[in-house]
């Protein structure tokens, strides 16, 4: 199913040229969670304008982040990478509630680069609109949970992403 739908992108550089949204919202995560790393979230929310989010709550928090990395979902591209962006931040910030728990979470290198395989794994997922199509004819929720887990997961098994020796 990958293979015939990337054909129907026009092949595998015209899919990844036609990504601009995943490129973008790739490189913004990058720069987020690297400042999440090094600096902590406080800092890193002043350093990207973002300032004002210091001590607000999770949920606002993350909507800004999500729009930070991938826009507001104007097109299906941008959705892609929203849906994708919103899925990592769950995955980083899922034990937090508060701001205080927002801020204590930190990103280590080995996260750095998991979070990022993830990310583009969810946005190859989210770009093949047949596949939420097929999943929604399946009348058993735990089938259809299972049956989207194991495509994301086949997909992220083809993302390989290699980073520089010192990030």
């Amino acid at each position: 199913m990958l293979g015939r739908h990337v054909a129907v992108l026009g092949g595998a550089g015209a899919a990844t040229r036609s990504a601009t949204a995943g490129r973008t919202g790739l490189s913004r995560l990058g720069g987020l969670l690297a400042g999440v790393g090094s600096a902590g979230l406080g800092p890193t929310l002043d350093a990207l304008g973002l300032g004002h989010l210091v001590g607000t709550d999770r949920f606002e928090v993350l909507d800004e982040l999500i729009t930070l990395v991938a826009g507001d979902a104007s097109d299906v591209e941008s959705q892609a990478a929203r849906d994708a962006a919103c899925d990592v931040l769950d995955e980083l910030y899922a034990d937090a509630d508060t701001w205080q728990e927002l801020e204590a979470t930190g990103v280590s290198a080995e996260q750095l680069q998991a979070l990022l395989t993830l990310f583009v794994a969810k946005y190859v997922y989210n770009r093949l609109p047949v596949l939420a199509e097929r999943l929604a004819r399946l009348m058993d929720p735990t089938a259809v949970k299972e049956a989207d887990q194991q495509i994301v997961g086949m997909i992220h098994d083809l993302v390989s992403l290699r980073m520089p020796e010192d990030p």
